[in-house]
């Protein structure tokens, strides 16, 4: 393995505190023991050589301030962060046995797209591509070293010594960036050459922006306490406890039905799908959990608030949606869905030392914490306008196309339920994490199915009772 030394400079130079969505995402990372990274490997067909990553790497570095940026852990126990102004970085290159005869077919990328996001198909060398999961597994189960390490990993994968590049490799910390944000990256990138040289705000200029922002915390708070102190403090009845072996699952499902039934049912309201499939949530949460009303923190992105719109920084934090699905309709479940997530999205933007103590209060004059370690994470990153409009019969003939896509043993979860809306197109893929300690593997089942059974209901009759 060969590694290219690539410098960079950038403004920004700084020390200073965690943003609010890095203290959350931070968090997360120490109760997971896991850097929470994002990224992975992409064929590369374009002809793109060593020296056109290694610019790639250098267009990261350069002009984005949180992949310059680096922990620091003070003697008190705070965690702080520096920026730096310049430095150097470094591409791996990797050599595989060039072997014209054994290929293997891959995703691939096109010459006008970023070096992330994979097209067609096309043939690549079956060593090159061992070479690249190898590489990127051994990345996945090393995390980084947040004091010492950049927080991005940038490999390239070539078939010989002199032959051409066939994979690039990104990994990508979680500390530093989101979802949103590295989709962010991959498009500048494709574009870095008609970009305007301006800075790019890093996390050190959005946490000066949070210091004054006292006010958005105060009113976050005033909401949030009015929704924790009208819960029922606990999300799962005692009686459903079963800690079976292994206790924490992942089940990734998908549903073709849920997704035209939902599609058909926004077309009607005039909205687009994620309220819909948030009320199905909740009703299916209320019919096989109970335990009414259905509260569920949302993750919230925050970029659509002003000036925000293309930081890379991690931005995410937990919003609060608290909905009672009884005795309302299933197109009331829905409208009702849609005020809460705006609710929620409205007061996701807090400092989050500000929402323990809140935690800690109302829980002291409750006798017992307020439950929240239910999740639900819309991952879609464009929802368009509906267009499909399936008829009773399509719909009802999707749901036996209905399938569980695969169900893994987790080595750890930190929650007890987390429901994630997937981005994939046509469909409605469902990943969730479950401590099955309080919710058995078959009630998750029956969760999920119940879910469609919502939206299918609903497409069909809106006026039925959400909860017959």
């Amino acid at each position: 393995m060969e590694r290219i030394t690539v410098t960079f400079e950038g403004e920004g130079a700084a020390t200073g505190e965690l943003t609010w969505g890095q203290q959350q995402v931070f968090q997360a990372m120490r109760e997971m023991n896991s850097s929470m990274s994002m990224g992975g490997v992409v064929p590369v067909h374009d002809g793109r050589t060593v020296a056109d990553f290694v610019e790639e790497l250098r267009f990261f570095m350069s002009r984005y301030p949180s992949m310059r940026t680096l922990l620091r852990f003070t003697p008190d126990g705070r965690t702080t962060q520096e920026t730096f102004a310049s430095g150097e970085a470094y591409l791996e290159v990797h050599t595989a046995e060039d072997s014209a005869a054994s290929t293997a077919t891959a995703p691939a990328v096109s010459s006008s797209s970023s070096s992330l996001v994979p097209a067609a198909s096309v043939a690549l060398p079956a060593a090159a591509e061992a070479l690249a999961a190898e590489v990127f597994a051994a990345w996945k189960s090393r995390p980084f070293d947040y004091a010492t390490e950049w927080p991005i990993r940038m490999a390239v994968v070539r078939s010989g010594a002199d032959g051409p590049v066939t994979h690039v490799l990104v990994e990508v910390t979680h500390i530093a960036t989101d979802v949103t944000g590295l989709a962010t990256m991959i498009r500048e990138l494709s574009q870095r050459d008609a970009l305007a040289p301006r800075p790019v705000p890093g996390p050190l200029d959005i946490a000066a922006q949070q210091r004054s922002a006292t006010r958005q915390t105060d009113s976050a708070m005033r909401h949030w306490e009015s929704q924790l102190r009208a819960l029922n403090p606990q999300r799962f009845p005692v009686g459903y406890r079963d800690p079976a072996a292994p206790r924490f699952r992942q089940v990734v499902w998908a549903s073709r039905a849920l997704h035209a039934a939902s599609e058909r049912l926004a077309a009607r309201l005039s909205i687009d799908t994620a309220p819909v499939l948030l009320a199905a949530y909740a009703v299916a949460f209320t019919r096989v959990v109970g335990g009414a009303p259905f509260a569920t923190q949302v993750i919230v992105g925050n970029r659509f608030r002003p000036g925000l719109a293309e930081v890379v920084s991690p931005l995410s934090q937990n919003g609060l949606v608290v909905l009672d699905p009884r005795t309302i309709t299933a197109a009331e479940a829905v409208l009702r869905a849609r005020q809460a997530s705006m609710s929620a999205s409205k007061y996701a933007y807090y400092d989050p030392q500000a929402r323990q103590a809140l935690l800690e209060r109302v829980a002291k004059d409750r006798g017992e914490p307020i439950d929240l370690q239910v999740f639900y994470n819309e991952r879609r990153l464009a929802l368009r306008p509906p267009k499909t409009s399936a008829d009773d019969e399509t719909i009802r003939a999707l749901r036996r196309e209905t399938s569980l896509i695969r169900e893994t043993e987790l080595p750890y979860f930190n929650e007890k339920l987390m429901v994630n809306i997937d981005d994939v197109p046509d469909t409605v893929q469902i990943t969730t994490e479950v401590d099955t300690a309080y919710l058995t593997v078959p009630r998750l089942h029956r969760l999920l199915a119940e879910m469609e059974s919502f939206a299918v209901e609903a497409a069909l009759n809106p006026e039925a009772p959400a909860i017959p």
